[in-house]
């Protein structure tokens, strides 16, 4: 665990900022349909504070793609069902956030295949020249708080590997095609027709605090 440089992320945070300091995490609104995550836990976030000590936000604050507000955090998660297309500000907006440092985690609701399929059109036309690559089990994410050596399917025997993509040495956006919703902690939604990563919610955990230290 790297306990100590989050509580020194922590102190230096706070002594920065002379009011409260917060750190808030972004649910994406895109699309002209205004897509948007309602099966994404948030549980991971009150985690992660009770954990780090760190003052992080217990909810998701939605974010519009094509809204300048979207730069006020480190962290969104991107997500939902269907097709989609994003239009030429969400790309420009997208594509500022993650090489300016931010961190997205992409992932399907109920693993549903149209929305992967437009995910992985929308962020090659994003990043052209920054194509996505599978994640070995040895980068720092499978063991920033939790160690997780392996990603098991919720609904399916055997594993999964996460996807990425890489900007000037960093990881800065996390895919993953069956999901990482972390359905348990949801009301009112079961996954019913689709899979997950049994360890969602520890691997949620693991990459909004890799998104603050890197």
């Amino acid at each position: 665990m790297k306990f100590a440089a989050i509580l020194m992320f922590a102190a230096v945070a706070a002594a920065a900022e002379p009011k409260p300091f917060h750190i808030t995490c972004g649910n994406l609104v895109y699309s002209m349909d205004e897509k948007t995550s309602v099966c994404f836990a948030d549980y991971f976030l009150g985690e992660t504070a009770r954990v780090t000590n760190l003052n992080i936000e217990p909810n998701f604050l939605k974010l519009k793609l094509g809204d300048d507000e979207l730069f006020t955090t480190p962290f969104c998660v991107f997500t939902g069902t269907g097709d989609f297309k994003l239009s030429e500000k969400e790309r420009a907006n997208l594509r500022a956030y993650l090489q300016r440092g931010g961190f997205i985690v992409a992932s399907p609701g109920c693993s549903d295949k149209p929305w992967v399929a437009a995910f992985r059109r929308e962020i090659e036309g994003t990043l052209p020249s920054t194509p996505m690559q599978t994640i070995p089990m040895t980068h720092p994410i499978f063991d920033m708080v939790h160690k997780v050596p392996q990603l098991h399917l919720e609904k399916k025997k055997g594993t999964t590997m996460l996807q990425g993509i890489v900007i000037d040495g960093r990881l800065a956006l996390v895919f993953s095609p069956e999901g990482l919703n972390d359905t348990d902690h949801t009301k009112g939604c079961c996954c019913c027709g689709g899979n997950e990563v049994s360890e969602s919610m520890l691997m949620n955990i693991n990459l909004l605090v890799y998104a603050l230290l890197y």
